[in-house]
């Protein structure tokens, strides 16, 4: 298939015309101004932070040569079309959560999380060392597109829940949202799984359009205000066990970029990963005493449920793999999940339970 070709003439086009107010992208006097889109609300914690951080570092580094003008969600397009503004050409570079786009293809979500999928340090040692970052950009250039890892939310919540959950019966009926491959197991539990955009989660909350949500860790979900709405809290979930995000440029644009500008923003992407997964851990523990003095409860699902989860899940990883490429980016980031496990578990995750055992 020419894929330029289909992407003119299918539904990507009809949302490229539709975001024709876009601008290509910009030059004067040998500089250049980026237009980067985001599938995050202005302002929402962590996750804008780290599109912002892109945003300005890249500018920074390039003494404004390279100039990134951040777009947030429903500024220029809506957070879940920035896919298809990218891929077409109509804007510069996205900032989001890969697994929004498994409609496209659902190897996307391995680059962000997948359920029962990997630690933040593992999808580190998976992308930058044993094959991720090529099977990324091997999928990334179907679409036209040059992809990196740009931030971590390290493991998230369970989330929010109108009732408490004791059995896995317990999810027939309810209206959740969760996006990507976990919300596909969870709706083999029978829950109505929403796929809602950060920005618009609090009030689908609040009119009880959903009847729980996961979002992201205790200070994301605080500055959210979740709280104010439910107090039950699962905080272990089994759908995003270190979610990444994505800086994504054109691969037109890319193309067209300097050794050095390519250089700048590969290193800025990898940078913000890692200095956005220790913004989100350093302020949950805070966070969460917080939300606990507030009065939230904090729970953790039963066995029978992690159970339910877990069949659900490994469901759902299984039936693509009559697709060959996401045959081998599951086997790839697999692979690696249990060759990092073994050796994490036996080292620091000994460590760190002796250590909690010892000074108690």
């Amino acid at each position: 298939m020419d894929r330029r070709s289909f992407l003119k003439n299918s539904a990507i086009g009809g949302t490229a015309a539709a975001a024709a107010t876009l601008a290509a992208p910009a030059y004067a006097q040998g500089r250049r101004t980026l237009t980067l889109v985001t599938t995050w609300g202005r302002g929402l914690a962590g996750v804008h932070d780290s599109a912002q951080r892109c945003a300005d570092q890249i500018t920074a580094a390039t003494d404004g040569a390279l100039t990134i003008d951040l777009k947030a969600a429903g500024e220029l397009v809506g957070a879940f079309e920035v896919f298809d503004a990218v891929s077409s050409g109509q804007a510069d570079m996205y900032h989001g959560a890969d697994y929004y786009f498994v409609g496209q293809h659902p190897g996307f979500a391995y680059f962000t999380a997948v359920p029962f999928g990997m630690t933040a340090q593992e999808l580190q040692n998976w992308y930058y060392w044993m094959g991720g970052q090529e099977l990324h950009d091997e999928l990334g250039s179907i679409f036209n597109l040059k992809p990196f890892l740009a931030g971590n939310t390290g493991a998230q919540a369970g989330g929010w829940f109108s009732k408490e959950i004791n059995t896995p019966e317990d999810f027939n009926g309810l209206k959740f949202r969760m996006p990507g491959l976990g919300g596909q197991a969870l709706g083999r539990l029978g829950a109505s799984v929403q796929n809602i955009p950060g920005a618009e989660v609090y009030q689908a909350l609040a009119s009880g359009a959903i009847d729980g949500t996961e979002w992201i860790g205790p200070w994301a979900d605080e500055k959210a205000g979740f709280q104010e709405i439910t107090k039950t809290y699962y905080t272990s979930g089994f759908h995003e066990p270190g979610a990444g995000l994505s800086l994504t440029t054109n691969l037109d644009v890319w193309n067209e970029l300097s050794d050095s500008h390519k250089a700048i923003i590969q290193n800025v992407a990898a940078a913000s990963h890692s200095i956005n997964l220790a913004q989100f851990m350093a302020e949950n523990g805070a966070a969460l005493e917080r939300l606990q003095s507030a009065g939230v409860t904090v729970r953790e699902f039963p066995d029978a449920v992690w159970d339910a989860f877990g069949q659900a899940s490994q469901e759902v990883l299984e039936e693509n793999m009559g697709d060959e490429l996401y045959a081998r980016i599951h086997n790839s980031a697999m692979e690696s999940m249990e060759k990092s496990s073994n050796w994490i578990a036996r080292s620091s995750g000994v460590y760190t339970a002796q250590r909690d055992r010892v000074l108690g």
